[in-house]
């Protein structure tokens, strides 16, 4: 007979709590996928897979609502605006703009909300970098919007289009929406995940 203390979803039995898995099983975990509920887009290599993993256990029927919202919306028809998923605990919005030249975008980063990012439609490059590499501020933290704006020392361009999704935490600075070539019109998803 086991006996579980629960505290949130950690129990200490089962060794549920992913900031303790190794390598390996979080490998593992992650690379099967589960967690898409069906959603046939593939995350970037470059998420952070254990602040993922920690982030969904915590936090499982915030995540598990918006990839089943990604899943099952046809996004190419979906109206430009906001659409309510779970209140303000995950909400997600379409957006249609031309991308812009590098020096013309800034970097962003929030403290509530993690951002699964998806280009629906187009391609574009994302920027990238700890914010830990923060280097100055552009504009101070607004509570109200859930940003901030700033500048970073070591940033890295990645390609985002209809193939793969990006999920940014609070811990990753992004620059999303600069041209991949030439400047072009882009159709994108954005759900917010609200972190606590």
């Amino acid at each position: 007979m086991s006996f579980l203390i629960l505290t949130g979803i950690w129990s200490c039995g089962n060794n549920a709590d992913p900031s303790s898995w190794s390598s390996e099983k979080l490998d593992k975990w992650f690379e099967k996928g589960e967690w898409l509920n069906g959603w046939k887009v593939s995350p970037a290599v470059e998420t952070n897979r254990r602040s993922f993993a920690v982030s969904y256990f915590k936090n499982m029927e915030r995540w598990d609502k918006a990839f089943e919202f990604l899943k099952n919306n046809d996004r190419s028809a979906l109206e430009v605006k906001r659409y309510d998923i779970d209140g303000d605990n995950v909400y997600a919005t379409i957006s249609e703009y031309l991308t812009k030249n590098e020096e013309d975008a800034r970097y962003e980063a929030h403290r509530k909300y993690i951002d699964i990012q998806y280009v629906i439609k187009g391609q574009e490059v994302i920027g990238l970098a700890p914010l830990a590499d923060k280097m100055g501020t552009l504009e101070e933290y607004d509570p109200a919007r859930d940003i901030e704006f700033l500048t970073v020392k070591n940033g890295m361009n990645l390609k985002a289009n209809p193939g793969r999704f990006f999920i940014f935490f609070p811990e990753d600075a992004h620059c999303p929406g600069m041209k991949d070539g030439e400047n072009s019109t882009v159709r994108k998803i954005v759900v917010k995940v609200k972190t606590d």
